[in-house]
């Protein structure tokens, strides 16, 4: 979240000084300038507005964590797969990798859905997607003991309406 957090207030700073740019070189009636930077200035907002949202998305995210990971590794529906060493939130709204987001539960019943979860001895499997895509996100987790499992069962239960499927415990 605090990339996602710098990236934003790095567009924040290039708007603010843009748009003083445009300001300054209308002024000094430096039109063409002005104009550059003034659709500068606009295109830059928009990338302000949008990275405020995904801070914003990341931040209910991490608000309502259900549990936190070390390492994940995401599975595509066409086999790719990637591994992610970061941080990885898992909540009630989504998951946060690095500074990916993957957000389930927006856009009704065409937006992306928490599909299945697994918890096994070593790894937690979220099953989540669309109808056009899925993608299968392991994390490993450090989970030794039962009753553990059991409430982060009964958390996703609770949180999210899917009942986790327990392995080898």
């Amino acid at each position: 979240m605090e990339s996602i957090n710098k990236i934003r207030n790095y567009y924040a700073l290039f708007f603010a000084i843009s748009a003083l740019l445009t300001l300054w070189f209308a002024l000094q009636l430096i039109y063409q300038a002005a104009f550059i930077f003034g659709n500068i200035s606009i295109v830059l907002l928009v990338y302000l507005i949008k990275q405020s949202r995904l801070l914003y998305d990341a931040k209910l995210i991490c608000d309502n964590c259900i549990f936190k990971v070390p390492s994940a590794t995401v599975s595509t529906s066409n086999g790719e797969v990637k591994i992610a060493v970061e941080e990885i939130v898992v909540s009630t709204f989504g998951l946060i990798i690095g500074n990916k987001l993957y957000k389930w539960g927006y856009h009704g019943a065409y937006g992306v859905k928490l599909k299945n979860i697994e918890i096994d001895r070593e790894r937690v499997y979220l099953t989540f997607g669309d109808t056009s895509e899925t993608l299968r996100v392991g994390l490993l987790h450090d989970i030794t003991i039962k009753q553990e499992v059991v409430d982060i069962k009964q958390k996703f239960w609770k949180e999210t309406g899917i009942d986790a499927v327990v392995n080898g415990w």
